[in-house]
């Protein structure tokens, strides 16, 4: 049973290193139906092993200069406050409405970021100034120009993830990853390494919401899933160092569309 945490720390870790996201959307179901761990308590192994994990992945892609920080912390911020109103609301909602809805949203960005990655929408998007373009731009050198409407685009974006996160206790990056590349501009493998610092610092306020609401986080087990996770990040990293940007954007969309089908018949017919 240990090898097997570890086996399933490492796949939720390879997500991780080689998309920017959907980590935890993997860590809950392999530790419940994997493990047999108790719902509620997968949601604090799941943040607290995945945070952990994208930290030293964060780090990685910091030195090698892709992150940008500055975005990143707008949309850490926005959902460290919009995480709380998740928890609130998952007390509020059905929570076979709740996972419907998800998997909903997550074939929307999925059709989105397979579009994304045509050459032809990409030239659309490097449009200029002059042209009518998104909401958030950027200059020739490739910098974001945060002009009020883009910051508040991209705040409420992170909010949505917050509550997406205490809603269903993931990272968000699921929604981070094509968030940055749709609404900002941003390069796919620049995006993954900006997502995992916002992973980072909404799954710390997660599990200190876990903790503070009187659950508690079984050590053993979350520094198993640490330990593979480590291993499979970097076998992540390795892995999309071999991938152009829009082939990684279609690993990505098929991921989301995988793990939405998985919800869909898990939710339908109680899988």
């Amino acid at each position: 049973m240990l090898w097997v945490t570890v086996i399933f720390g490492a796949l939720v870790g390879f997500s991780l290193g080689l998309t920017g996201g959907g980590g935890a959307i993997f860590a809950v179901p392999l530790l419940v139906y994997g493990l047999s761990i108790d719902a509620r308590q997968a949601v604090g192994i799941s943040l607290a092993a995945v945070g952990m994990t994208s930290a030293i992945g964060f780090l990685g892609r910091w030195k090698a200069g892709q992150v940008e920080i500055t975005t990143g912390m707008m949309f850490a911020v926005a959902g460290m406050l919009g995480a709380p109103i998740g928890s609130w609301l998952s007390a509020q909602i059905p929570e076979r409405l709740l996972l419907t809805l998800f998997a909903l949203l997550m074939l929307v960005v999925a059709v989105r970021m397979w579009r994304k990655a045509d050459p032809s929408t990409v030239q659309i998007a490097c449009a200029t100034d002059e042209a009518e373009g998104p909401t958030c731009r950027r200059d020739a050198a490739g910098n974001l120009r945060l002009t009020s409407p883009c910051a508040l685009l991209l705040a409420g974006v992170g909010v949505l993830t917050g509550v997406l996160s205490g809603l269903f206790g993931v990272g968000g990056g699921f929604v981070i990853v094509p968030a940055l590349v749709l609404f900002s501009g941003m390069a796919i493998h620049r995006a993954v390494g900006t997502s995992l610092m916002v992973i980072t610092l909404i799954s710390a306020s997660g599990v200190a919401s876990h903790l503070l609401a009187g659950r508690t986080i079984p050590v053993e087990t979350t520094s198993l899933f640490v330990v593979g996770g480590v291993v499979g990040m970097f076998a992540g990293i390795w892995a999309s160092r071999y991938l152009s940007g829009p082939a990684l954007q279609r690993v990505f969309a098929v991921a989301i569309v995988a793990v939405a089908i998985f919800v869909i018949l898990r939710t339908t017919f109680h899988l």
